[in-house]
């Protein structure tokens, strides 16, 4: 995973612990996740059950990370 040590990523960081809200973990697992999870959807065209199998991720699973994190499906099926 030699991305994380990208300079983008390591300023991302930065700035969450410059912020330091208590909830650094939280919010930069969650930050990640919704994003791996809207690429994924993007990849696949909407189609969550290729979406969840590319995550490695049952597909309830990601059905309800998509609810959690309110990504909007609809926009992943045209592109």
């Amino acid at each position: 995973m030699d991305w994380i040590h990208t300079d983008n990523w390591v300023q991302e960081i930065e700035s969450v612990f410059a912020s330091a809200s208590g909830q650094i973990y939280r919010s930069v697992i969650g930050e990640t996740e919704k994003i791996l999870i809207e690429k994924a959807l993007q990849r696949c065209h909407g189609n969550q059950i290729l979406a969840a199998k590319l995550l490695g991720i049952n597909r309830n699973t990601l059905r309800a990370k998509i609810k959690k994190f309110n990504i909007p499906t609809g926009k992943f099926k045209h592109e």
